[in-house]
């Protein structure tokens, strides 16, 4: 990864968290990466202090990388990479952009070009992310490995077939803010009964921060998980037994529900 060049088209949110996570695993170094954005002042803003190199156009991001995100927004995607289409065709290609999974991307880009899609999600930022690739690409086994070695250094990285790209996106990129709401309901639960706000917020992340990884670490069901808190007659399963009572799953499960019927 050392000679790898990563150029960003577009740098809003997802690729900054991005270039976060491979700055903060020193997976890449800064100026291993460039990117380009149509406000010139906020990207700046955004590059410059990271180290990275801000681009004036698209143009000069991909002469400049051998791996291209493209991190514009899905609207803009047709617009963005109709001037650079040839400049792309020798290069390795993997998008964020939701909604675009291999073949509608493949339309978009000339015959040959080697591409991937994928869904990350912002906590790739502090290298606990999540990437979901789609199964279906036109990436060499060598260009796969090479996109797969950097992305594990900020995610787990997850393959799944183009029926399940939007669904296993939106598990993994839509529920931060999900479990943002969670967090910040708890914390409102603490302040309630005393408990100072930042104390209840950072007690409620670092509960998920550590469920989650008890969960990947050992592979145990998440009723089973659930079970081990609940004593007979404690006072966890009244919580438990309330938040059923409030439909808490079920309005997880409409969340998503209404996510992919959008």
């Amino acid at each position: 990864m050392s000679e790898v060049r990563v150029g960003f088209i577009g740098f809003g949110n997802m690729a900054q968290a991005l270039a976060e996570g491979f700055l903060r695993t020193k997976a890449l170094r800064p100026e291993q990466m460039s990117a380009c954005a149509r406000n010139w002042e906020k990207l700046r803003a955004n590059t410059e202090p990271r180290g990275i190199r801000p681009c004036r156009n698209a143009q000069e991001t991909v002469q400049s990388s051998d791996l291209v995100i493209l991190a514009v927004k899905p609207y803009l995607l047709q617009e963005v990479l109709a001037p650079i289409g040839e400049l792309l065709r020798d290069k390795i290609v993997v998008s964020v952009a939701a909604g675009y999974p291999f073949e509608k991307l493949d339309e978009l880009l000339l015959p040959g070009t080697h591409h991937l899609s994928t869904c990350p999600n912002t906590p790739v930022a502090v290298a606990e992310g999540i990437i979901v690739c789609e199964e279906r690409h036109s990436l060499t086994d060598e260009e796969f490995q090479t996109v797969k070695q950097l992305f594990e250094k900020v995610a787990l990285v997850e393959t799944v077939d183009t029926a399940h790209l939007s669904v296993a996106g939106t598990v993994c990129g839509c529920t931060p803010a999900y479990a943002a709401m969670f967090i910040e309901a708890l914390g409102d639960a603490g302040v309630k009964h005393g408990l100072t706000r930042a104390q209840s917020y950072r007690l409620a992340a670092q509960m998920l921060v550590g469920t989650g990884k008890l969960h990947l670490e050992t592979g145990q069901h998440p009723g089973a998980m659930k079970d081990a808190v609940c004593s007979p007659g404690g006072t966890t399963i009244v919580g438990v037994a309330s938040l059923e009572h409030s439909g808490f799953r079920s309005a997880i499960i409409d969340a998503i529900d209404a996510v992919e019927n959008k």
